[in-house]
């Protein structure tokens, strides 16, 4: 599938600005499923300087500095993404969960290099705590012995079913025991909330950034501006690899899903971060659009 992703972010400020240093994780990745074949950033007013690099994570970031008095800082990115199917579930690799733990966390020198990396997503991070309370929600599905696969798939649908999507239920600083007994949150939340679950485990997990194609409701046209970034996770099963699993909507990730990043949480692909002097308070709007597009051969072909 090929996709046109537009993303606007725009800060408005109470009092001007006279300099700022600023980081955006707004370009996708480059995936043997996905394909950035071109993106253009904007940014006003224009910085002094600006260049790309990449993260610890592997995530393309854009750094841009501005140094002169601005009242407002407007960050678009527009891409032309072309994404195939994920590899699938290798059969003969799937494991019990119990064994997927001891080959992840094993001694360093008899691990192999895939181990090696996922150990890093074992560990805590700024908003994911490993936690009793977590490890006794996600046993539920991991009973002993249990296919790896299996039980992944069923944490996924619980949260899923028993987790209501309410935007006004938390902030990016709400804590996971709290979303936990609430039974509420956001994507954010419930990627966050299927991370801790896993890590309480002894199991590696990351969370992914990105973006998925919605339609409207039935008779009606989609609104320019009213997709949203979008949050899921990807759980390490050794000897295969790295599983996508998206909590929120209850199914694995396909063709739909646009990757931006991946880290241990939000903290690690927040799209826009930096300092600043002044500005005194700020107000943030963002408009995302995923627009899918026509194959060349299909244009062609309802041209006659």
């Amino acid at each position: 599938m090929r996709f046109q992703l537009r993303h606007t972010t725009r800060y408005e400020y109470s009092s001007s600005a006279s300099l700022s240093h600023n980081e955006a994780r707004i370009l996708p990745r480059n995936l043997a499923w996905q394909h950035c074949s071109k993106s253009q950033v904007e940014i006003s007013p224009a910085p002094v300087r600006m260049r790309e690099r990449t993260d610890f994570f592997g995530n393309r970031v854009v750094y841009f500095s501005l140094e002169a008095l601005h009242d407002e800082l407007q960050v678009s990115v527009t891409s032309e993404i072309e994404t195939r199917p994920r590899p699938t579930q290798d059969f003969f690799s799937t494991i019990a969960w119990e064994q997927a733990v001891r080959d992840t966390t094993a001694d360093p020198r008899f691990s192999n290099r895939d181990c090696l990396d996922a150990r890093l997503y074992v560990l805590d991070s700024p908003f994911v705590h490993q936690h009793e309370s977590l490890a006794r929600y996600a046993l539920d599905s991991f009973q002993p012995g249990r296919n790896m696969l299996d039980a992944v798939l069923d944490l996924n649908l619980r949260i899923f079913n028993e987790f209501a999507y309410d935007p006004d239920s938390t902030t990016v600083a709400t804590p996971l025991s709290e979303v936990l007994a609430n039974r509420r949150g956001v994507c954010q939340d419930f990627a966050h909330l299927a991370i801790g679950c896993l890590r309480s485990l002894g199991l590696a997990a990351r969370y992914v950034s990105g973006y998925m194609e919605t339609l409207p409701p039935p008779g009606q046209e989609k609104l320019v501006g009213a997709d949203a970034t979008h949050a899921w996770i990807a759980v390490f099963i050794p000897g295969w690899g790295w599983l996508e699993i998206d909590p929120t909507n209850g199914c694995t990730p396909d063709e739909r899903y646009i990757i931006l990043g991946w880290g241990r949480d939000f903290a690690d692909v927040t799209p826009l971060k930096g300092v600043m002097t002044g500005g005194g308070e700020h107000k943030l709007t963002v408009a995302v659009d995923v627009i899918a597009l026509k194959d060349e051969l299909d244009l062609v072909a309802n041209a006659f």
